[in-house]
């Protein structure tokens, strides 16, 4: 794993706040961890062989909880896991796009390293866009130390070939969805999984011995259902899903709130019939009336909150299973998303860009008795950090892979005050045609900067200062040459370090 990289001028933190009143910073969005939540008793020792349950939704911001008061979303569920876990509050996708995050959160590689440099489809594919058979990822090892491992979802991380599975996604200009072979899934025994395909209200599956051409699909909201198959992997009945006297490893990746809002049973919209959604519309972020992007945002929210209350309830129905069992404080539990979503703020659709829409992502590890609950509002963990701490987390530390490039966090987390094992993230955006190209940068505590390429003219530097423009409205690179000079400085030594080409551009620039 890559050494820590500070910056002790970048002192403070800038939450973006999304609320109702769009300008009011709500007390739990200090930029501070807040003392009366944090304790610096040491945490108790782990437990052997702990189970792991991951779950995983797709494209859910991390200002989206109920508990933080920064969007009107109901959630729960996951204000109590937050409440009894620690939750990151500032955590982020360093590349906010689905096959890429995943693939670092697998290997603990940076997308150069992982080779997962942009979304798996078959645009991609001839630049060999998935990831590898030979990757060593966390759940490798974990079979390896006698875990059973089950996988639930959305998996996104093989190229699709022809002749294109007949899914509807596979049949426009690009193909998306594509079967993984067992040889390919990474220890994952149990497999219920899918490529990526966005019904959400008629998904489609491979179970784990079903050939190529024997997907099936079910008519059931895609969460609901992978919640039940979970449910019935933690019971699991007579021992016909896994080893009982093995510890387990469930992977459960949802994929609402992705794109696809609206394809929610109508329990969950009717929950947000009468949300203000102009009153929303009032943060500087979101496009006026009229505009495309503005009214993207204005007839999407209200489902995507609605996508988010019918997760949290699920995340609920697997909680109970645990609890139900007697796994609470055996099992280690965590929720986050891969990337966040812009929904038409900053005229963006989607993700795949620096803004913290996108970047910021919810992230709570809950492990009771063995991890403190507490809120941290300071800390910068990422997405694809996860990897490495979860290993050294459920005592496999000496088993990372020694080719991760990603942070371990699990000290930090067993112990807080504890130093963070990095201040600051690095951001990616990769052409796969050529990974020499598009945008590299750092999210720091104050900071967002990036650099784009795009091999022809000179590099273009882009800066937001989000201590005093948390709605990243304002590029301020002319006004603060030497933050930038510093931050390319620190960028250089970073895109050596991980063998990324990008860097010629800097150096080019520096000559």
């Amino acid at each position: 794993m890559l050494p820590s990289t500070s910056h002790p001028q970048h002192t403070a933190t800038a939450v973006l706040v999304f609320s109702i009143a769009a300008s009011v910073f709500p007390a739990a969005a200090t930029g501070k961890t807040d003392a009366a939540l944090v304790s610096l008793t040491p945490a108790p020792s782990r437990p052997a062989a702990p189970n792991l349950v991951f779950i995983m939704a797709d494209q859910w911001r991390g200002t989206a909880l109920g508990c933080l008061g920064m969007e009107p979303v109901r959630t729960p569920h996951l204000d109590r896991l937050a409440s009894e876990g620690l939750h990151f509050t500032d955590a982020v996708s360093s590349y906010p796009v689905s096959s890429p995050a995943r693939g670092m959160l697998m290997t603990g590689r940076y997308p150069l390293g992982s080779r997962v440099t942009g979304n798996c489809n078959s645009d991609t594919a001839p630049y060999g866009v998935e990831l590898p058979t030979e990757s060593r990822c966390w759940s490798d090892v974990l079979s390896e130390h006698g875990y059973e491992l089950g996988y639930i979802g959305k998996w996104h991380l093989d190229a699709p070939r022809r002749p294109y599975v007949d899914t509807r996604n596979n049949r426009g200009r690009v193909a998306w969805n594509e079967w993984c072979p067992p040889e390919r899934r990474h220890g994952f025994g149990y497999w219920l999984a899918y490529g990526t395909y966005d019904d959400h209200l008629r998904p489609m599956y491979w179970t784990t011995d079903a050939p190529r051409d024997s997907f099936h699909y079910v008519d059931q909201w895609g969460p609901e259902f992978e919640t039940d198959r979970a449910v019935d992997y933690i019971r699991n009945e007579g021992g016909r899903l896994r080893d009982p006297q093995k510890p387990f490893a469930l992977v459960v990746s949802m994929n609402p709130p992705h794109t696809g809002y609206e394809l929610v049973p109508q329990r969950y919209k009717d929950l947000y019939r009468d949300l203000d959604v102009e009153a929303l519309c009032a943060a500087p972020a979101v496009p006026p009336r009229g505009t495309r992007n503005g009214d993207y945002f204005r007839r999407s929210v209200r489902d995507y909150y609605a996508c988010m209350t019918g997760v949290d309830e699920q995340v609920g129905r697997i909680v109970a299973e645990l609890e139900r069992a007697g796994l609470t404080e055996q099992t280690l539990v965590v929720f986050t998303s891969d990337h966040g979503d812009c929904m038409g703020m900053h005229d963006h659709v989607g993700k795949n860009i620096y803004y913290d829409e996108a970047m910021r992502v919810p992230m709570i590890l809950r492990w009771p008795g063995t991890i403190e609950a507490r809120r941290d509002t300071t800390a910068m963990p990422a997405f694809a950090d996860l990897g490495p701490t979860m290993l050294s987390l459920m005592g496999l530390e000496a088993y990372i892979p020694a080719e991760a490039e990603t942070y371990d966090w699990a000290r930090y987390v067993m112990k807080p005050g504890t130093a963070a094992p990095t201040t600051q993230q690095p951001y990616y955006f990769v052409q796969p045609a050529r990974p020499e190209t598009g945008m590299r940068g750092w999210r720091t505590p104050r900071y967002t900067f990036a650099v784009r390429a795009d091999g022809k003219s000179a590099p273009a530097y882009i800066l937001f200062d989000r201590q005093t423009d948390p709605w990243q409205l304002r590029h301020v690179a002319a006004d603060c040459p030497d933050v930038v000079h510093t931050l390319v400085q620190q960028l250089k030594d970073w895109l050596r370090r991980t063998d990324d080409p990008f860097v010629r551009w800097l150096e080019a620039e520096e000559n």
